[in-house]
């Protein structure tokens, strides 16, 4: 039984801008239904890695008639939940216990107190603060400054967190989450894969955006879907260029959930 899980394969995919459907596109809502049904038929485990916060990713899942996801990563990789026998979704404790080590006594709340004067950057709503992350928005004409004002109060304070910036696609502004020292979509891949007793090579990973570069770069075959943003593909490219990575790297020419479909052919999860 073991052995079967370790060998099973696995669909570790974004949501905005990659799994979920463009709007409008009817090409991507019939891609949606062929890859629901290819994932199900080949019991490929799917699990949503998203900067969306739990019952937002539901809210996505009940409006575009999502597949649901075997795992939940969350909140840019802070949160990881399970879905169980009865079909819903439980918090993985072991994962939050493991976050708690990386800041100690330095919490959420006093690292947002302390970047409360950084000009550049302005809160995220309510529901977008977790108990592991700090989101804000910024101007992107000015992403590359507020990123290195945040990082230097960052240093100033010696606070356990870093920095992930990207820009939302849909709105083009710009984005930073601050997280536990080193946590990232791959951090919590990798601890996700080392709980569940899943081979690495397993995993094929689907992404459009800056906060899935991680996950693009850390040895997982990897999907870049055709609406990408650019400098983080040729990134990507260049990481596995580096690392002497063979037939890891998968540019679809589809956009979004066409891209997606297109990768999981290209790597063999589906037929």
């Amino acid at each position: 039984m073991e052995h079967d899980k370790r060998n099973q394969l696995i669909l570790a995919t974004d949501l905005d801008g990659t799994f979920i459907p463009l709007d409008g596109s009817e090409q991507n809502r019939r891609d949606l239904r062929t890859l629901a049904d290819e994932l199900q038929r080949r019991n490929v485990v799917l699990t949503f890695v998203t900067g969306r916060y739990p019952e937002s990713v539901q809210q996505a899942i009940d409006y575009y008639k999502l597949p649901a996801p075997d795992w939940l990563i969350c909140d840019v990789g802070t949160t990881i939940l399970r879905r169980d026998a009865d079909g819903r979704l439980h918090h993985v404790s072991e994962y939050d216990d493991a976050l708690q080590q990386l800041v100690g006594d330095f919490s959420v709340t006093q690292l947002r107190r302390h970047m409360a004067d950084v000009a550049l950057v302005r809160l995220q709503s309510k529901e977008d603060q977790r108990p592991f992350k700090a989101s804000y928005f910024v101007n992107r004409s000015r992403l590359a400054e507020a990123v290195a004002a945040v990082e230097s109060r960052l240093t100033k304070l010696s606070a356990p967190y870093s920095i992930i910036h990207s820009v939302d696609p849909f709105s083009d502004t710009g984005l930073i989450d601050l997280l536990p020292a080193g946590v990232s979509k791959a951090f919590a891949l990798n601890w996700w894969t080392d709980f569940t007793g899943h081979h690495h090579e397993s995993v094929v990973y689907a992404g459009d955006s800056g906060n899935d570069l991680a996950a693009f770069t850390s040895g997982y075959r990897a999907v870049i879907v055709g609406n990408a943003d650019r400098d983080v593909a040729n990134q990507a490219v260049e990481a596995h260029r580096r690392a002497a990575w063979q037939n890891r790297l998968f540019l679809a020419t589809g956009f979004a959930t066409s891209g997606v479909l297109e990768g999981c052919r290209h790597f063999g999860l589906i037929d």
